[in-house]
């Protein structure tokens, strides 16, 4: 039903883009906008997944500097049949996570250091599950195909602006005004609102998906709600001067937009955990689910970073100074933040 809505939604767009064109009487102006909007996003389409990972300062991490973080990462992709895809991680406090890249071959997750001090290892792996969802449901292609064809209605609104309906005018079209009209004002604001629209249905998608790779429907509800919670009262410098990226994080990063409506970009988080309950309680986690077992034996290894308190969800504080690269052992190499 969510691919239906999803290529609903995508023909509705393209069929405004058309109408907005035809309306304005620029043929030839329509094709220039598209081409040039086209391009601007194909350009990010190949080079997004870069952009979005300088703009958070995330750092590449393996098996030996964050060895519990990438073997949840490793099992899970093993578990849904997908390349294992580079793993990084975001010096920031509040918890949260996105995947990004074109394909599964070229795909990469990241999560901050707030993810894993604050969540369990089994909510962790409901989160990162959720973001092998997107890369497996080629969500990062819809979501371009979307800005192409949303960028595009925009320039056409820009172009109508500076020509003033002058093409419709040359063609004795009567609707050259309300066609003008529609560009500039209801064209690009419907056009937003498809956009958000789609993001939803991706993360409810991604949700469902997510369950059905780590077999705990649970582990994603408890874990949502505890980044929502945080989301709240922990600031988020980088998304909040990058907006535009809000829709990759599994929660919104940005303060304020909490609510399930038409200007939201991500379902309400209570929509969500209640639609993963219902799909735990009908027993549809998926055959041969992850068990808390599991996930702590096949992560088993040093911690990835020290928690707040001494009795952190990644385990006891040690006697050591924490080896991985967020710690403060003198002894051992400065991790990339120190």
């Amino acid at each position: 039903m969510n691919t239906i809505r999803t290529a609903m939604l995508l023909a509705f767009m393209t069929a405004l883009f058309m109408a907005v064109g035809y309306l304005i009487g620029g043929g030839n102006g329509m094709v220039i906008a598209f081409l040039i909007a086209a391009a601007m996003n194909l350009f990010s389409y190949w080079n997004a997944d870069k952009m979005v990972l300088r703009m958070n300062n995330a750092v590449e991490v393996d098996e030996r500097n964050a060895p519990e973080y990438y073997a949840i990462v490793r099992e899970l992709a093993r578990r849904a049949g997908l390349p294992m895809p580079r793993v990084y991680l975001i010096d920031n406090p509040q918890p949260n996570a996105f995947a990004t890249g074109r394909n599964p071959q070229n795909a990469a997750v990241a999560a901050t250091t707030g993810l894993l001090e604050r969540l369990s290892h089994e909510e962790v792996a409901g989160v990162m599950a959720h973001e092998l969802a997107h890369v497996q449901n080629r969500d990062t292609l819809t979501m371009t195909i979307t800005a192409t064809l949303a960028g595009a209605i925009s320039m056409l609104g820009n172009f109508a602006f500076f020509l003033g309906g002058g093409g419709n005018r040359e063609n004795n079209n009567p609707l050259g005004m309300i066609g003008v009209l529609v560009a500039i004002i209801v064209a690009p604001f419907a056009a937003m609102l498809v956009q958000m629209a789609i993001s939803r249905t991706r993360e409810y998608s991604a949700d469902r998906r997510g369950a059905e790779i780590c077999g705990q429907p649970l582990w994603l509800a408890s874990a949502l709600d505890k980044i929502a919670r945080n989301v709240e009262r922990i600031h988020n410098p980088e998304a909040e001067r990058n907006p535009a990226m809000a829709p990759l994080f599994i929660i919104n990063p940005l303060s304020g937009e909490r609510m399930d409506n038409l200007f939201s970009t991500h379902p309400d988080t209570e929509n969500r955990i209640a639609a993963l309950q219902k799909m735990a309680s009908q027993g549809m986690g998926g055959s041969g689910g992850m068990s808390t077992s599991e996930v702590n034996i096949r992560s088993g290894a040093p911690r990835d970073i020290a928690p707040r308190n001494e009795g952190g969800p990644w385990g006891a504080k040690p006697s050591e100074p924490d080896a991985g690269p967020w710690g403060n052992n003198p002894a051992r190499p400065k991790g990339p933040w120190s």
